[in-house]
Formats: C-alpha cells, structure tokens, sequence
C-alpha cells in the first residue's frame, strides 16, 4: 500500500511467470530490467495478463511478448490494485489520487466510483462480486497520530454508498470475492496481539461468520481463489514479518482442507508478486512476478 510507482533496484529485474498446477512448472512469459511491473490479472478469454508499472496499466499476451502500454486520457497513475469484471470489458483500478476507477478496456475511458471520504481516507481495491455490482476494497484511515487503521469496505460499481464490514484496529487486506459470491476471503492480523502474525480468514459479505483459514508460524496475505472455486492460493512471508514488504524470500502456497498450506513456489519478491486475483479463466494456472536481484 504505497502511493509512488516502485522501481527496480541496480541490477533487479521483474519477472512474470505462469504457474501450471497439473505439472508444477513456471513459465517465464516476459521480464524487464527496466520497468518494475506488479500484481498479474488474467483476462477471461486467457490471451493477456494485465499488470502494472510505472504507474500505468501494462498487458503481455499471456504466451510470452512485450509488455503494451494501456494508454487511458485522464485516469490517474495507479498503485497495484486492479481487479477485471466479471465480463472482461473493464478492469477496476486503485489510483494514487486515494480513489477507485472503472476503466472500459474497449473505449479507453476512466470514472470514479469511489466516494470522497476525505483526505485522510485511501481506496485500496481487492474484488469484485461475481454478478459485478460491488467492490469490495480496504479503506485506510490515516490517524491523527500517524498510525493507520484498515477495514474491508464494499460501494456498488454503479455508485452508491459504502457498508463497512469489519471494525477493527487489527490490520486487514486482500479483501475478495469467491466465485459464487458465498464468501469474502482476506488476510488480518485479527487471530492474535502480536504483530507479524497475519492469517488467512474469510466471512460473508455482511461481514458476519468469519473464519481463520491458517494457523501457522508464518505470514499468510493475499488469499485468492480459483475461478471454479476449488483451490486456493496466496504468498506466506517469514515469520514475524510486519506487513507485505518487497524484496524478501517468500513462498506462493496452495491452501489445504486442514489449513495447512503446500508449497508451490520459492522465490525472492513479495509485494507485487501476487498482490490481486491471477488465476487463468480455465483454473489450471495463476500467474505471479518475481524480483530477482544479481
């Protein structure tokens, strides 16, 4: 949660890769020594992944290629947060003016859909609904004493009026819908009162019936869940690990019926590996970003 455009260090490279879940091999698809680029999107029709870099909306063909630019006129740089509709046709994004935008990928054109709730008060996307009506994001409050609280908030696409869901002065993120729209999945430092000991949790879209998912020694964010709803998938940091902070060895895990995560992937990254919902339309890969340094 961070409102500049990263960059790379001396050296450090980006690199998008496809993760098959049948044979367990990653597949680079692009990387840049150049471009800092995060948080892969696959389109439904399986033939782009969508990120994000220098601030803009980026695409690759999913096979392999060169990132392309998606210029929209007037939309705000943009942080990490960008999630597709359900239909494909547009893609909603977090800028750094603190606000959520609709960008319609056909016309290249951008509205706000989040309300001004001050400028103590940023919009972090993490979902959208199945039936595409509703966003659900993070709002951080920025407090009087320089601390930060987040909750998970839902507002309509449409425009309309936020529900608050969780209040609580323990962190929240990653806030996302399942396919069936049943759950909400996320990540919460609610399961204990010590820092660096965020899990995995969901509830209903009322915010009632919530859940932990993990409970283990590490630091679980970013639960996301395969389109056919059977599988899901998230980044787990060292323990004691404050946040969803850059450059460090993580591990991208498959979450088990017992709460214990498979280890599908070691690599050094972090925030931008997998921070937004990555799955191909088909449930048979996801797609995540590694930082390798020299």
């Amino acid at each position: 949660m961070e409102q500049q455009a990263r960059t790379l260090q001396p050296g450090q490279r980006s690199q998008l890769f496809t993760y098959d879940l049948a044979t367990g091999v990653s597949t680079l698809v692009t990387e840049s020594t150049s471009v800092l680029f995060e948080a892969p999107n696959w389109t439904v029709d399986g033939e782009w992944l969508i990120v994000n870099g220098d601030g803009l909306l980026q695409r690759v063909p999913a096979t392999g290629g060169e990132l392309e630019p998606i210029e929209v006129p007037g939309l705000p740089l943009l942080n990490n947060d960008h999630v597709l509709s359900p239909d494909g046709g547009s893609v909603y994004v977090s800028g750094f003016d603190g606000h959520l935008h609709q960008v319609d990928l056909a016309a290249r054109t951008s509205r706000q859909v989040s309300n001004d709730r001050g400028p103590a008060f940023i919009h972090f996307l993490h979902g959208v609904s199945p039936d595409g009506k509703l966003l659900a994001y993070i709002g951080m409050d920025l407090l009087a004493d320089g601390g930060v609280r987040t909750n998970i908030y839902t507002v309509p696409t449409a425009g309309g009026p936020d529900v608050q869901l969780t209040d609580s002065a323990a962190p929240h993120d990653g806030s996302e819908f399942s396919p069936d729209g049943a759950w909400l999945y996320f990540n919460s430092e609610r399961g204990s009162d010590v820092p660096g000991h965020a899990q995995l949790f969901r509830m209903r879209p009322d915010g009632s019936g919530i859940e932990q998912l993990t409970h283990d020694e590490r630091v679980n964010w970013f639960p996301h869940i395969s389109p056919d709803g059977s599988q899901v998938v998230y980044i787990s940091f060292p323990p004691m690990t404050l946040g969803h902070p850059a450059d460090l060895d993580v591990i991208i895990r498959l979450l088990g019926a017992d709460g214990l995560g498979t280890d599908l992937v070691h690599l050094f990254g972090g925030q931008g590996t997998i921070n937004v919902p990555s799955w191909s339309p088909d449930s048979t890969r996801f797609a995540y970003v590694a930082y390798p340094l020299p």
